[in-house]
This record gives structure tokens, C-alpha cells and sequence, in this order.
């Protein structure tokens, strides 16, 4: 799912394209991306686009006459620039958004469906799009450690939970707890202050360097491969594979339909954590540090 860095860079790109133009007609291709009903969707044809922002992971777009369109990419949605008239491809298309500069076109490669669309009409209609989440680059620390002890989960649920952080999903919460060097499974309201402090500062520092890596990537292109998994990444999809800091192989847990990635050597203090399933399956013979493993 894209999250805080690319959602910015989307939002970047696209309302480099799009904002001052009208947007001249929608054209779906899925009936299953649109989720409301009133305002009717084509109130939104030829209206001129005036802003684009972000709420949470989901993407806005301001049009005249106190009109906005809400998208959320949810896993595999994803934004492409194509000239006039295009037509989004067959089995992942969803919809094609037509401008007299040319055609955003929204896919989603997977058959679950589930990026949606909004039209809402009205500044107070977008309230319900905001989980509560704190945005971490615009908090202090102590906003920030209200948040993650407003409740007592692992680090890795506070971090993903869009009630408590803003846009932070499961690639960048590997990282920022590998940064941080904390184990995913601490308690949040265990956490020392000099922990809170540490997760705060990996949290800004992370967030902010792969925002502007992603932005020296794109250039004045327009990001056409989004993913969660880059080469760059220290730990999240480089189960296996050597720890860039220590050597020591990343590990994971994995769980419903992700897995989080850490590192033994510097987050847990050579402790393997269980992996629900594997775990359960070997019993006994599940190492229980990196020496057994």
C-alpha cells in the first residue's frame, strides 16, 4: 500500500498535471471504485481542479464548487500519465480521468477490488475520511509519545494503526523500527522516554529521507513504479538477506496477509521472535536465537 512517501510524491506529480485544468469527463471501467452516490459523479465533469492534498494514505482532489474526489489506493491501486484520450487497460483498469494535457489513469492489479472513490460535497464532508492519526512531521515528541502510549499494542500495530500515526504502513514501520533499533513486538507502554525519543526521531528522519529519495527519483517524471519493496530498503522484503548495519540475516514474522522484517543482531538482541505459524509447526526445534539459527 502506498504510504506517507509515495502518497506524497503522487500527490507532487499529479498536481503538477492537473491543478488549474478541468477535469473534462470520468470514464469508469470497474463498477466497484466508486462508493457514493450523492453528489451524483458527473456534478464532477468540467469542473477545474484548484488543489490536491493528502488525508492520511488517501488522496484529494479540491474542484470547483466545493466538490472534492477522495481516492484511496488501498494495495495495488496505482496513478499513471498518459496522453489524451487513453484507455485504462482492461483487467486492472479502473477508471481514466481526462484533461485537455492529457489522461490519469487508475489501476489496481489485483481481483480483490478494493480502491475506492469518492465524490463529496462540502470542506466538513472530508471529516470522515480522517482516521485521528497524528502526522508525526508536523507533531513534537510529546504529541508523538501521547500517541503511541494512548494505548498498549507492539510497535508495529501502533505504528500502522491510522487512529495513532498518519500514513505509516508496514514497509516504513520496518524501517523506522530497524532505525530505531527497537524490537516490533515491544510494548508501547513499556517504552523508556529515551526510547519514545529515539522512535520519534527514526520515525521524522526515516519518513522525511525516503520522501526525498523518491522525489530525486522521479524528477519531473511522473512515478509510474510505486512499490512498498526498494533495493535501498534495510530490512521490509529483504528477508534472508544481510542487515546492511551488522550482517546478520533479516528475519520475519509473518501474519494474515503481511510480514514484518527485522534484524535479530540490532533490534532484538540476537532473540528470534515466533512466527505464529512456523513457530507453532517446528515447536522444539524453532531457534530461539540467532546462535541456534
Amino acid at each position: 500500500m502506498p504510504e506517507f512517501p509515495d502518497v506524497t510524491i503522487y500527490v507532487e506529480s499529479v498536481r503538477l498535471r492537473i491543478v488549474g485544468q478541468p477535469l473534462l469527463r470520468i470514464r469508469f471501467t470497474s463498477p466497484f471504485l466508486l462508493r457514493s452516490v450523492d453528489p451524483p459523479v458527473h456534478e464532477a465533469d468540467g469542473k477545474t481542479v484548484l488543489a490536491l492534498r493528502r488525508i492520511g494514505k488517501q488522496i484529494v482532489w479540491q474542484l470547483e464548487d466545493g466538490l472534492f474526489l477522495v481516492f484511496h489506493l488501498m494495495i495495488a491501486g496505482r496513478f499513471h500519465w498518459r496522453k489524451v484520450g487513453a484507455n485504462a487497460p482492461g483487467k486492472i483498469g479502473l477508471a481514466a480521468f481526462d484533461f485537455p494535457d492529457g489522461t490519469l489513469l487508475l489501476t489496481e492489479a489485483s481481483t480483490k477490488k478494493r480502491a475506492s472513490l469518492h465524490l463529496v460535497k462540502g470542506e466538513s464532508s472530508l471529516a470522515q475520511f480522517n482516521r485521528g492519526g497524528i502526522e508525526v512531521l508536523e507533531s513534537t515528541v510529546e504529541e508523538f509519545q501521547r500517541a503511541l502510549r494512548s494505548e498498549n499494542h507492539t510497535l508495529k500495530r501502533a505504528l500502522t494503526d491510522p487512529r495513532l500515526f498518519s500514513a505509516i504502513g508496514n514497509a516504513y514501520s520496518d524501517e523506522i523500527l530497524h532505525a530505531a533499533q527497537l524490537s516490533p513486538l515491544l510494548l508501547t507502554q513499556k517504552l523508556s522516554d529515551l526510547q519514545v525519543k529515539t522512535l520519534f526521531e527514526a520515525t521524522r528522519r526515516t519518513l522525511t529521507e525516503w520522501t526525498d529519495r523518491l522525489r530525486a527519483q522521479t524528477g519531473s517524471e511522473f512515478p509510474e513504479k510505486v512499490t512498498a519493496f526498494h533495493e535501498e530498503m534495510a530490512v521490509h522484503g529483504k528477508y534472508g538477506k544481510p542487515c546492511p548495519i551488522c550482517g546478520t540475516k533479516v528475519q520475519r514474522i509473518v501474519y494474515a496477509e503481511n510480514e514484518c522484517n527485522y534484524c535479530p543482531k540490532c533490534q532484538t538482541g540476537g532473540k528470534m521472535l515466533a512466527d505464529r505459524s512456523l513457530s507453532r509447526l517446528l515447536k522444539d526445534d524453532w531457534p530461539k536465537t540467532i546462535d541456534e539459527l
